[in-house]
């Protein structure tokens, strides 16, 4: 028994040794994931670079789907140190995780977002319900006598005359993107509900509804514009009549070529964001391999900075950069949590 609690001790000695070994080997942080929180990371990145002593960490942009995959593949130089995610780490992500040995999780929530629908400042203004947006985007809909039908609606005012009478065409993120999931979360599924054929087929068949609202179209009125937001910005510059979706901040980054559509009345602007009056509010998150703390240089100060009040104050410089920050109390419990680089618990995680 003596030899075999010698082994395991040595087996498990080995391996964390084998681990901090390979991170070590790297010496600048690598950091992955959603494409709506890149722009924030980096400029924590570029903050700490100035700041730290230490290198500028390296920031990708991969779509939060994405990040998860490289986060959770597993711990040692191989793999990223920290990933970005416009939603919350799924149940099924964080059993990978501890699946490939990533034990460890650190989550900082770093304010929120407002899932935005835009078009250019030189297009028709355009208020829409979610109704009407899900009429424009699913790949089936109900047609005349309830059933599910392909998407007959080729103009905006085909699915209600006061819309323009201007071709459907909405740029969005792929389905690795995070956006991609809170846009069929936030604003699809609700736009079924107000349906009432498909409120009707919820009750009897909740699989068949969930297909609805989960499938885009593919027959070139739903256009799938990348990971980059910016390029879905340049591409709504050239198009009056097209719409795009992509997070509030690069909306508030392009108000002098872009304006935000209303959903159900409601405007995307920051007081309706906070407040969880806009549908298309989320929060947003970065999660940290506690494991590599200690081992590549400066992640402690990388999450410390991340969550400090001149970062995410209110007149933080994350604030000043579009970012919809916490309230007070919020971010100072954030804070604490994180300055204690507490591991979180999969009981909430669905």
């Amino acid at each position: 028994m003596k030899l075999k609690a010698l082994a395991k001790t040595f087996a498990l000695v080995t391996a964390g040794t084998l681990v901090a070994g390979a991170a070590s080997a790297r010496d600048q942080i690598r950091i992955v994931g959603s494409s709506t929180v890149y722009p924030f990371t980096t400029t924590v990145a570029e903050q700490l670079g100035k700041t730290a002593g230490i290198k500028t960490p390296v920031v990708e942009s991969t779509g939060t789907g994405g990040g998860m995959k490289l986060f959770c593949a597993g711990v040692g130089v191989g793999h990223p140190d920290a990933t970005n995610a416009s939603r919350r780490i799924k149940k099924s992500e964080f059993d990978d995780c501890q699946k490939n040995g990533v034990k460890d999780v650190v989550e900082l929530n770093i304010g929120f977002d407002g899932l935005t629908i835009a078009q250019s400042k030189q297009g028709t203004p355009v208020k829409l319900t979610l109704a009407q947006l899900l009429l424009a985007v699913a790949k089936e809909v109900p047609g005349p006598d309830g059933k599910l039908v392909p998407n007959p609606n080729k103009n905006w005012s085909d699915i209600d005359k006061s819309l323009p009478n201007v071709k459907i065409e909405v740029l969005g993120p792929p389905p690795t993107s995070g956006t991609r999931d809170s846009f069929h979360e936030l604003l699809l599924e609700k736009g079924a509900e107000q349906i009432p054929a498909l409120a009707t087929l919820k009750k009897s068949d909740s699989k068949a509804f969930d297909r609805v609202w989960k499938t885009l179209r593919e027959d070139g009125y739903y256009v799938e514009a990348g990971e980059n937001d910016n390029v879905i910005v340049a591409k709504l510059e050239g198009n009056r009549n097209a719409f795009g979706v992509f997070g509030y901040s690069f909306l508030e980054e392009n108000l002098a070529k872009l304006r935000g559509v209303p959903l159900d009345n409601i405007a995307p602007e920051f007081d309706n964001i906070t407040s969880g009056k806009y549908p298309g509010a989320r929060r947003m998150y970065v999660y940290v391999k506690k494991q590599h703390v200690g081992v590549v240089p400066g992640l402690d100060k990388f999450a410390a900075e991340y969550v400090s009040a001149k970062a995410i104050g209110e007149d933080g410089y994350l604030a000043k950069k579009g970012l919809v920050t916490l309230p007070k109390a919020e971010a100072d419990a954030v804070r604490k949590s994180i300055l204690e680089m507490r591991a979180m618990s999969p009981e909430p995680l669905t």
